[in-house]
């Protein structure tokens, strides 16, 4: 049973940090990209983050550039998103993903998590 569990998630205030961590069970993710992706209220499900599965390349959607980091510990199975310089607009529930592909976009995955939320007051 292939199971993806984030933690880490809360409230915040502007200018803050938080770490999110995504714990896999019941498979290797060694060979997946890993990736974050994120929710708000009324809106679709968009890419945050992602990291092949050696660890070697990552990818960051422009709005978070700089702000996030993504690293993974494959001994862990664990991923995780630093967020650093939080604001507003990053309110959302997080979602961790695994799969084939290193792609911003859902295609690329076909493990999910139940997602953590993060809240972020100005």
């Amino acid at each position: 049973h292939v199971q993806l569990v984030e933690s880490g998630g809360g409230l915040v205030q502007a200018g803050g940090s938080l770490r999110l961590s995504c714990a896999a069970s019941g498979r290797t993710f060694s060979r997946d990209a890993m990736g974050w992706f994120r929710q708000a209220p009324g809106k679709e499900r968009d890419f945050v983050a992602a990291i092949s599965g050696s660890g070697g390349g990552t990818l960051y959607a422009d709005s978070v550039k700089g702000r996030f980091t993504i690293s993974s510990d494959n001994a862990k199975n664990t991923v995780y998103l630093q967020m650093n310089s939080l604001m507003p607009e990053d309110t959302a529930v997080y979602y961790c993903a695994a799969g084939p592909l290193m792609v911003p976009g859902r295609r690329g995955y076909n493990y999910w998590g139940q997602g953590t939320q993060v809240t972020v007051s100005s």
